[in-house]
């Protein structure tokens, strides 16, 4: 048994992180700061194993030869971060995370500092948060999931990031793109809470995190806040509307569009006559079998923050 250090696990994705983005600098410093703090470090590649879980059986094996738990750290965007975070449900080991995406929602709405040096020192020092995680079938959303035209929003972003670099203005350029080009409507029920409702949708949207919803202006954002299932439908897929939508959205007025109905429930279910349908989960494309079936793991998810925070 190793007594005195703790066992700290940081988590990156090597073609993103620190030597891609030019950070290696304050990764020398991180690494400075946190053995200061009583920490032994060991770097993981969430690329190198063939799988996220095969990568977490191995940071977990490195934590029990430990009297102390320690901490895993994730540093990267909210992608790399949910896969993290999916093995981490109501584990005793608290997650750090070092902020290093476009968006940083999960960071931003816990508090925890963007500037690295700084997170890093709330990993050290901060204290334990358990937040809600939202569940749809066998994966989690910190952020959104959703269906229809989003997951192409991801498609077309990315697209832009690859040929211009990664700008949260590519979000509204591509939404504008995938509404001229490939609109389509899916024809759902989704049952909420028991409740049947037939709906004809070019999107369905979930939100867990709660300063998304609010920068949306959505008034669901205190739903998300307390462990419900958030989400919203547009009821129409024509262009004048769905253009109607995304600039009502930028306005930050989604709320008091026609045809946008918002809703919060504790369990909500997507049947579809399709076998599969694809679905954005923070920023990540997957496709899933159907039914989709939605609910929150309330504070499930332990997370290392400032002192004092609001929840997701």
């Amino acid at each position: 048994m190793q007594a005195a250090l703790k066992p700290l696990s940081m988590i990156y994705n090597e073609k993103s992180g620190f030597h891609a983005s030019h950070h290696d600098e304050i990764y020398e410093k991180l690494m400075t700061l946190w053995t200061s703090h009583g920490f032994e470090i060991q770097v993981f590649d969430i690329k190198a194993e063939r799988d996220i879980q095969s990568l977490m059986q191995k940071v977990f094996q490195r934590h029990e030869k430990y009297q102390h738990q320690g901490v895993i750290v994730v540093a990267g965007g909210d992608g790399t971060l949910n896969a993290v975070a999916s093995q981490m449900l109501k584990q005793q080991i608290p997650l750090g995370i070092l902020p290093m995406g476009t968006f940083n929602y999960v960071a931003r709405v816990l508090n925890i500092p963007l500037d690295l040096l700084d997170a890093a020192q709330v990993i050290a020092q901060g204290e334990i948060h358990a937040a809600h995680v939202a569940c749809i079938n066998e994966y989690i959303y910190l952020n959104n999931a959703s269906l229809g035209l989003y997951p192409l929003f991801i498609k077309k972003r990315e697209e832009y990031n690859r040929r211009f670099g990664r700008f949260p203005l590519h979000a509204y350029t591509s939404g504008l793109d995938v509404l001229i080009r490939d609109r389509k409507e899916l024809k759902l029920e989704v049952v909420v809470d028991g409740r049947k409702y037939p709906v004809k949708t070019p999107l369905i949207f979930f939100g867990n995190n709660q300063l998304q919803l609010a920068e949306m202006k959505l008034k669901i954002a205190k739903c998300a806040e307390v462990g419900q299932v958030a989400g919203v439908v547009i009821a129409k897929g024509d262009k004048a509307t769905l253009f109607k939508t995304l600039f009502q959205t930028i306005r930050g007025q989604l709320e008091q569009a026609s045809d946008v109905y918002s809703f919060s429930a504790n369990q909500v279910e997507v049947h579809s006559t399709q076998p599969s349908l694809t679905v954005a989960i923070d920023g990540e494309i997957v496709e899933m079998s159907t039914p989709l079936k939605i609910h929150v793991e309330k504070n499930a998810l332990k997370i290392m923050v400032p002192h004092v925070t609001t929840s997701i």
